[in-house]
């Protein structure tokens, strides 16, 4: 492994990157909100907005998602673990509004440890949860774990498109690299398996909001809502399954 660091970008290289054998350039960034993103170097793009990590994930997928649902109880499901950003604010959240979660993760790619302990997302948590995103990336793929009085995680690790979903979701987030990265995330098969996946009252968000991901999130049955988006996206997509 090579660390450099260059002012506020610190440059990881290492070999099994993503469960790869190629070398995979990976750096980490300081976003606009301060809080740490990761860029891949081999798709050119980031895991989150540059505008700001932690402030996008709160407005997509905790606001618009997990807390404008209502129930007291929520299944969730998140397409691309990445960070694990996304299962630390609901976590988080949970405790906070003191409602039940099961939380299904599912990544076809891990990151190695010697990334995630640069990551500076305990800076931004309460110092009793410090040690949570260690914690879950700690964790056992494949198997479920109680990490919270509120929070039951089981990260899956597997290629959706080969995934058979076993359970049924109140949300889902959809979180995989952007469409024009990496195009075939963001198919009407795979939609069209999300959505079967689905509690009638669902919802799923995502930060895109282009015509085309519209419009398949549309054929497979999707109520699809413009609204707006984070800080530097004028609009983001959220959809609902009535049925």
């Amino acid at each position: 492994m090579n660390l450099i660091k260059t002012g506020n970008l610190l440059i990881i290289s290492l070999d099994n990157f993503a469960l790869s054998s190629e070398i995979m350039p990976i750096r980490i960034v300081t976003t606009e909100d301060g809080s740490h993103t990761l860029y891949n170097q081999e798709i050119n793009d980031h895991y989150h907005s540059r505008y700001g990590a932690i402030r996008e994930s709160m407005h997509v997928y905790i606001s618009s998602g997990f807390s404008y649902h209502s129930s007291p109880y929520v299944s969730i499901l998140e397409v691309g673990f990445g960070t694990g950003l996304n299962v630390l604010l609901t976590m988080k959240q949970a405790g906070e509004e003191k409602r039940r979660v099961t939380y299904h993760s599912v990544d076809k790619y891990v990151l190695p440890a010697d990334i995630i302990e640069h990551l500076n997302y305990s800076r931004f948590i309460d110092s009793t949860q410090s040690g949570w995103l260690a914690k879950i990336h700690d964790l056992s793929w494949n198997k479920d774990h109680e990490i919270s009085d509120f929070f039951l995680l089981r990260k899956i690790l597997a290629d959706i498109n080969e995934l058979e979903f076993t359970s049924k979701y109140d949300i889902v987030y959809f979180d995989a690299f952007g469409p024009d990265k990496q195009p075939e995330m963001w198919t009407e098969e795979i939609f069209r398996k999300i959505y079967n996946a689905m509690n009638p009252g669902g919802l799923l968000t995502t930060y895109s909001s282009k015509g085309e991901v519209r419009r398949r999130f549309q054929h497979c049955g999707f109520i699809v809502e413009k609204i707006p988006g984070p800080m530097g996206k004028r609009e983001m997509l959220r959809c609902s399954r009535f049925f």
